[in-house]
C-alpha cells in the first residue's frame, strides 16, 4: 500500500505550478510581484507553491478570459479573505463563470462571407450585429459570438420578415432578459451568498454551494426557455380566444 501524500508532496515547483495551470513562469513571478498571489515558500533557495496558490492562480486566469482588467482583479481579490482556501477560491470561480459559453472568433468579411456560404452585404452584416451574432470592428473585421448564435442569426435574415422587425425583437429580449438577469441575481445574493457570508463561510459549505451553482445555471437557463415558450403558447391562445370572441 502506497503511503498517504504528505504536506511537501502537494508542493510545487513554479515550473511545476506553470505546468499545470498554464500560467508561464514569467507571468506566475509577476502576479505574486504584485501580491495577487502570495509569495512561495521558501526551501532553501527554492520557491515552493501549494494549492492555495494553484487555486488563486486559477482564479486570476478566470478573471482574466472574462476580460477583467488588471486592476479590477487586484480589487475583486483584495476583498477576498487572504487566506482564503483552494475551496472559497473554487467558490469564486463557480460564482463568476459565464452561465453560457461567450468564446468568440476573429474572422475578416471574406472568412465571413465563406462561413455563411454567400456573400453578405453591409446591411446583412449590420443585422447581424443587431442580432448578437457578431461584434463588427472599425477595420471591417468581426468578431463573431459562436457558431450556433451565428446560424440562428443567418436563418433569422433569411426568413424574409424585415431586418428591422428582427432589430427590435432582440432589443425586446435583451431588454427584459436584462432585467431578469438582475433580479435573479439579487434574489441568489439575499437568499443564498449573503446567509452564507453572515454564517462566517464556514468550510462545510464552500463545496456543496460551489456545487450547487453548476447545477443552478442549466437548470435556470433550460426553465427560462421553458417559461417563455409556455407564455408565448398563452399568449396565442388568449388573443386567438380575443378574436373569436370580438368576431
Amino acid at each position: 500500500m502506497s503511503a498517504a501524500p504528505t504536506e511537501t508532496d502537494a508542493l510545487l515547483t513554479v515550473d511545476q505550478l506553470a505546468d499545470r495551470t498554464g500560467v508561464s513562469v514569467r507571468t506566475i513571478r509577476f502576479y505574486a510581484g504584485k501580491g495577487l498571489i502570495p509569495a512561495p515558500r521558501l526551501r532553501g533557495r527554492t520557491g515552493l507553491y501549494d494549492a492555495g496558490h494553484r487555486a488563486r492562480l486559477e482564479l486570476i486566469s478566470e478573471l482574466t478570459a472574462l476580460g477583467f482588467t488588471l486592476a479590477a482583479i487586484e480589487k475583486h481579490l483584495a476583498r477576498l479573505p487572504h487566506d482564503a482556501g483552494p475551496e472559497e477560491l473554487a467558490l469564486q470561480r463557480a460564482l463568476l463563470t459565464p452561465w453560457l459559453p461567450e468564446d468568440g472568433e476573429e474572422l475578416s468579411r471574406d472568412d465571413l462571407d465563406r462561413r455563411a456560404g454567400r456573400r453578405l452585404s453591409d446591411d446583412d452584416v449590420g443585422a447581424l450585429e443587431h442580432l448578437g451574432a457578431l461584434i463588427l470592428h472599425d477595420d471591417g473585421t468581426v468578431r463573431v459570438r459562436g457558431a450556433t448564435a451565428l446560424a440562428s442569426a443567418l436563418q433569422t435574415l433569411d426568413s424574409g420578415l424585415p431586418p428591422e422587425l428582427w432589430r427590435r425583437s432582440h432589443a425586446l429580449i435583451e431588454k427584459h432578459m436584462s432585467a431578469l438577469a438582475e433580479d435573479l441575481m439579487a434574489l441568489f445574493q439575499d437568499e443564498v451568498l449573503q446567509p452564507y457570508r453572515d454564517r462566517g463561510r464556514p468550510a462545510e459549505e464552500r463545496t456543496r454551494l460551489a456545487a450547487a451553482l453548476s447545477r443552478l445555471k442549466p437548470i435556470t437557463v433550460q426553465g427560462v426557455v421553458a417559461t417563455f415558450g409556455r407564455a408565448v403558447n398563452r399568449t396565442i391562445r388568449d388573443r386567438v380566444g380575443g378574436s373569436s370572441q370580438n368576431g
